[in-house]
């Protein structure tokens, strides 16, 4: 994993670590979720494993070193410090909530722990990787909310802002509840179900509709999805009907959904096709969906992409990767901000959850009947065990969500989950602020 996939002033500050002799002096970072999103109640957590894999995989090589030195900013930094970035690894502690997990406000994702050069320079990815994929999984978790038990399937990589952030975007959907994606490469790598019906191109191919439902499926069997609106709707669901199975579903792409589905509807089930599904497309968000099964809409799955894919309406979130203590010489120094509006709060913390509040708490302390969120995840440079793959992580979302009063899953904004600072982490920021001031 390339040491250059970062800011470059991540970089000049560990040259001028190097140069003032702080290497070797272990700093605790933490990346903590500031502020949720616009419209947002809670953050599902998504992207551990590419964190994972970027810190056990972070090197620099010649070609980067090199580079380097020719910068303007580093003409004055010593030979010594290109040889350290030549033989760089991270053999730090990396401590986080695992995938699946609900957040508030004010809370710790991850906490790095290593000495100050290694545990600076991963900020820039370690905030892209968690910030993008939680995103999505909270997305799909509204969207998965909003559809009252019906599949929600993700179909956003040719909307989303590249193709890899497409592949990672499937796989939080999945995290956030769900069925599956279009994209194949996510099946693939992540063990994820992939689903995918035909495209208008397909129906467009062929001289009439019927040729291209038959082809399509003497193809697909029982996995056939008919496409039935590139011409008539419902015409398209009589000839669907008509060809009888194997017929998994119809797809609908356009028009007036909830009137068109319950007409294709009657025709499926007139024809003797009453398990055969409908899946309905097209620029669909949670509002959408929720209306469609408000209206009573017979639509057993959707298909979303853009709005999923993108986090449309909430395409950002306020998370920081902020130090909180370094050791010098065994001897702890608490750091804090407390500048207006992005102040931060000192030392090493864990969440404890609780059935009906989060308690933060310094790292040390016990809750008693509280969950401890923050787990080990690399000691000393080593992944202490694999870690839970997606489906784990889509089932831990999916009971932890429903445990969440109703408020909370809803779509709308509702009061917050309340958040408290423990005795001894209250008594701590008034100790730094003193020592600080």
């Amino acid at each position: 994993m390339t040491g250059l996939l970062t800011d470059l002033y991540e970089l000049t500050m560990s040259a001028g670590y190097f140069e003032a002799g702080k290497a070797k002096q272990k700093a605790t970072f933490e990346l903590s979720l500031r502020r949720l999103p616009s419209n947002r109640n809670f953050v599902i957590v998504a992207g551990l494993p590419q964190c994972v894999e970027y810190l056990l995989n972070l090197r620099f090589t010649a070609e980067e070193i090199a580079y380097l030195r020719g910068l303007p900013q580093f003409a004055q930094v010593s030979p010594a410090f290109f040889d350290y970035l030549s033989g760089f690894r991270f053999s730090g502690d990396l401590f986080a909530v695992p995938e699946g997990t609900p957040l508030f406000a004010g809370e710790p994702m991850m906490m790095v722990r290593a000495p100050l050069i290694e545990a600076q320079i991963p900020e820039t990815y370690l905030l892209s990787a968690i910030t993008f994929q939680s995103l999505i999984a909270t997305k799909a978790a509204r969207m998965v909310e909003a559809g009252s038990g019906r599949g929600i399937v993700e179909f956003g990589t040719r909307r989303a802002h590249t193709p890899e952030a497409g592949v990672l975007a499937a796989r939080a959907a999945y995290i956030g509840g769900c069925l599956g994606t279009s994209n194949s490469l996510t099946g693939l790598r992540y063990g994820i179900p992939v689903f995918g019906t035909a495209a208008h191109s397909w129906v467009l191919s062929f001289s009439n509709e019927m040729d291209s439902f038959r082809q399509l499926q003497k193809l697909l069997g029982p996995q056939t999805v008919q496409l039935i609106d590139t011409y008539d709707t419902l015409e398209g669901a009589r000839r669907a009907a008509e060809l009888g199975p194997p017929l998994w579903g119809v797809r609908l792409d356009s028009g007036d959904i909830v009137t068109l589905a319950r007409q294709v509807r009657t025709i499926l089930d007139q024809a003797g096709l009453r398990d055969s599904k409908i899946m309905v497309t097209g620029d669909l968000d949670e509002q959408k969906i929720r209306s469609i099964v408000s209206d009573g809409a017979p639509v057993d799955l959707f298909g979303v992409g853009t709005e999923l894919a993108t986090s449309g309406d909430a395409p950002s979130m306020g998370t920081v990767y902020k130090l909180v203590e370094v050791d010098i010489c065994g001897i702890k120094r608490f750091t804090a901000k407390f500048s207006e509006n992005k102040g931060t709060l000192p030392g090493a913390k864990q969440i404890f959850r609780l059935p009906d509040r989060d308690v933060l708490g310094r790292v040390a302390e016990c809750c008693a009947g509280a969950e401890a969120l923050l787990q080990p995840v690399i000691l000393g440079g080593n992944l202490i065990e694999p870690l839970p793959d997606a489906k784990t992580a889509q089932a831990r979302a999916a009971e932890a969500i429903a445990k969440l009063p109703a408020g909370l899953r809803g779509l709308e904004v509702a009061p917050p989950r309340p958040v408290e600072h423990s005795n001894d982490l209250m008594a701590l920021i008034e100790r730094t602020r003193r020592n600080l001031a």
